[in-house]
Formats: structure tokens, C-alpha cells, sequence
């Protein structure tokens, strides 16, 4: 009762948590031409939204509003968004989907496109999955897509490539016409040839580029860059303290043997690498570990049968390398504070310590087990404050044993951590 209670109050303190962070300054502008200043919930959108919530207030309702209704959209400092109708290719980049058609295969759209840089000229981007699209547009002129496919040249040496007889560049060819389209319309007398020909059809390079244009024009220009992360890797020690039960039994002897070795309690040491990723505001990481956990139990059991019982020393050793990997998610309490969830999938590998054995009490071997290695799931629950953070973990079952022994092994963590890098 009172872990399910705990559970529940940490639920409630990240939901309030979570819309406490995401909602931010902003506006929207409707059909009808008003501007309207709110509370945006700003998730840090990885793919170009088709919708987003609001609260006009701090302690009004949440509303939810998308692309028929709103012209344009953003958070104050951070992000933009306006609504336009563009012709834009869908080819794919991926190498088993390409065509052998050079020409990109426009369709027409009603898209946010996100506002990367405005000024005399103006380039938008769009992404969703792996597509990703550039747009632009110089003063009043519509905004139109800025050409880039890959094509094959011909199928025959795309085959030769695929059995590693020929180099991707003689494979796959590159439509650049953006390259083109920026020359032709935006100009400056510092431009030359080499200028164009030295871009990449990524935000970056382009970025840079109407920059460029903009200051060479007088032009004042806003960029809405994303400004670089920090602390984007943790490399975390993380001792613990591991409760730990183990139950073997065999039922197919002519008398069944069964022992419950019971809970233990062991240490254990281990190390976290942490990739916090690039979007929904850092809420999500992936995680690599490393962990030592070791356990250690003897108890003597009776073994019956018709007519006599005979009693059998059980000693089972455990020592295995553990490696969790698996997703984090974090909800933040305030730039310090943050609570954390934990799924993980554990890798083990058990050490040629570990063994399973069974003595009568002349010291002569009854039966002696080879302990292997078996994978299992974790969950955990956390919270950190700037460095230090405390998790509670659990590990579901995994066998110990196969063959005709049926064994299970069960373990909870408490997890302390300090974060070095």
C-alpha cells in the first residue's frame, strides 16, 4: 500500500511537473488576421507539428488548435512556425527506395514550415521521419522547395554496387538544382562559383548562407537556432545496494528437490553511460551500463523419501556482468530537479564462479549445476539533483537453470549516483 501510494504521489508531482516546464510564452495568429498571446506547450517538436496546444493563462483550461485554423505560430526566443501551401518532393533518400528519375515529383501541400532564418531573403525547413526539406523565399516572391534528390543512374551497376563491385558514386547520382535556384536569385558581389558549389543541402551550410546574403544586402535578419546543448553525455559511478532471492527445484527426481534460498542482500557497483537526445525539450536519453552484482546463499534442505531422508548442504553462487540498456525519460522540477523513469532491457553474462551444488553431509557431490546466463527486464524509478541522483529498480525473473531444473532468480536495486562527466 504504501509503495502504490508513494507511486502515485510521484505521478502526480511529474504531471504538474511536466506541464509546468512545457508551457511558454508565446502567440498564434488565426484566419481572421488576430494575434493572441499565450501559454504554448512547447515540446521541442522533432517533426514539423500539425497542431499544437495552449492555455491563454497559467491557470486557464488547456485548448488544442492545428494548421486549419492558424497562420502562424511560435514560442517567444525559441521557435516559428508559419502555414503556406508549397509544392514539395516526397522522394525518398533511402538507397533501396531510390528511382532512376532525376526530376523531383512535386505535390502540393498545406504545411507548417518551421522559420529557420527571416530577412530580405527567408528559409523554412520541414521535416517529418527521416524527410527532411528546405524552403525559401527573397521579399515578396512565394516560398518554393530548394531542390535535392538522389537518383540511380541505372540499375545495372546499382546491382555491381550491391555485391561490392562498384563505389557509391558511380551508383547514385544527385539532383542539386538548389544549388542553381540560391545562385539565380539571391545575389551578392562577394559570391562566386566556388561559394555555391561548396554547400550541403543541410540546415547548417544553408543557414549560414542567408547569413551571409542577408549582411551582404544591409538586411536585418532573425535566426531562430537552436542553441547547442549542454550536457548532452553523462558518464555516471553507480554503487548499489541489491536484494536478491533464488528458488531451484527439480521435479522429475523420484523425489522432488526443492530449495528457497530466500532474500539477500549484497552490494554491487557499476557505471552508467547517458545520450540525452536532441528533442522534446532533452526528456529523453538512451542508456548503456555496465554493473557488477554478485549472490551467495547456502541453506540446508531434507531430502525424503518412502522409507529414510537424508539432508543436503545447497550452496549457490551467482556472479555475473550486467548490461542494461534502454530508454530514460525525464520530468523536470526545475532547472536542478528532475524525476526519471527507467526501461530497460538487461544483457547478462554470467562469470565461471557461479555454480549451483548439492552435498550430503559426507561432503560427497548429489547433483552440481552450471548456472547460465539469461536476459530479463528492468524498471526503475529515480530522482536527480544536479549530479547526485537515487534510483529504485526492479528486475523481473530470469531462469538460472535449464535442462529439467526449473530455477528463478528475482532482484530490486536501490542505485546511488554521482555524475563525473
Amino acid at each position: 500500500m504504501k509503495h502504490k501510494l508513494l507511486l502515485l504521489f510521484l505521478t502526480i508531482i511529474s504531471a504538474k511537473s511536466y506541464s509546468q516546464i512545457d508551457f511558454e510564452k508565446g502567440y498564434f495568429i488565426n484566419n481572421s488576421g488576430e494575434k493572441v498571446e499565450c501559454l504554448i506547450k512547447n515540446t521541442d517538436w522533432r517533426n514539423n507539428p500539425k497542431e499544437f496546444s495552449y492555455k491563454l493563462a497559467e491557470n486557464s483550461k488547456v485548448q488544442r488548435t492545428g494548421i486549419e485554423s492558424i497562420k502562424e505560430f511560435g514560442v517567444f526566443g525559441v521557435s516559428k512556425y508559419i502555414r503556406s501551401n508549397v509544392k514539395m518532393d516526397r522522394s525518398s533518400e533511402n538507397l533501396n527506395n531510390l528511382s532512376n528519375d532525376r526530376n523531383p515529383k512535386f505535390k502540393e501541400e498545406q504545411l507548417f514550415l518551421k522559420v529557420l532564418l527571416e530577412g530580405k531573403a527567408n528559409l523554412f525547413m520541414y521535416a517529418e521521419g527521416s524527410l527532411k526539406r528546405f524552403f525559401y523565399n527573397n521579399e515578396n516572391s512565394n516560398i518554393e522547395q530548394l531542390v535535392f534528390k538522389s537518383y540511380l543512374k541505372n540499375y545495372k551497376t546499382f546491382n555491381r554496387f550491391l555485391k561490392g563491385r562498384k563505389n557509391s558514386d558511380d551508383v547514385v547520382g544527385k539532383n542539386t538544382k538548389f544549388k542553381q535556384q540560391l545562385w539565380n536569385n539571391l545575389k551578392c558581389s562577394s559570391f562566386t562559383i566556388k561559394t555555391i558549389e561548396n554547400l550541403e543541402y543541410r540546415e547548417k551550410s544553408l543557414i549560414n548562407f542567408f547569413i551571409k546574403y542577408n549582411e551582404c544586402n544591409s538586411s536585418i535578419y532573425t535566426t531562430y537556432i537552436k542553441k547547442k546543448e549542454k550536457d548532452l553525455f553523462n558518464l555516471t559511478l553507480r554503487p548499489r545496494i541489491n536484494t536478491s532471492s533464488a528458488k531451484i527445484q527439480n521435479t522429475n527426481f523420484s523425489y522432488p528437490l526443492y530449495s528457497d534460498f530466500g532474500n539477500q542482500i549484497n552490494f554491487g557497483l557499476g557505471i552508467e553511460a547517458e545520450f540525452i537526445l536532441l528533442f522534446n525539450k532533452n526528456k529523453w536519453s538512451i542508456l548503456i551500463e555496465g554493473n557488477y552484482q554478485s549472490f551467495k546463499a547456502n541453506k540446508t534442505i531434507t531430502l525424503r523419501n518412502h522409507t529414510s531422508s537424508q539432508e543436503l548442504d545447497a550452496n549457490v553462487t551467482y556472479n555475473s556482468i550486467e548490461f542494461p540498456i534502454g530508454l530514460r525519460h525525464y520530468f523536470f522540477l526545475n532547472n536542478n530537479s528532475k524525476i526519471f523513469a527507467n526501461v530497460l532491457y538487461i544483457i547478462d553474462f554470467t562469470l565461471k564462479s557461479s555454480s549451483i551444488d548439492f552435498k550430503r553431509p559426507d561432503n560427497t557431490s548429489y547433483a552440481t549445476l552450471d548456472v547460465n546466463s539469461n536476459n530479463a527486464l528492468g524498471f526503475g524509478l529515480g530522482f536527480k539533483q544536479n549530479r547526485f541522483s537515487l534510483e529504485a529498480r526492479y528486475i523481473t525473473n530470469r531462469p538460472l537453470t535449464f535442462s529439467t531444473w526449473k530455477s528463478e532468480y528475482k532482484s530490486a536495486s536501490l542505485i546511488f549516483g554521482y555524475s563525473f562527466l
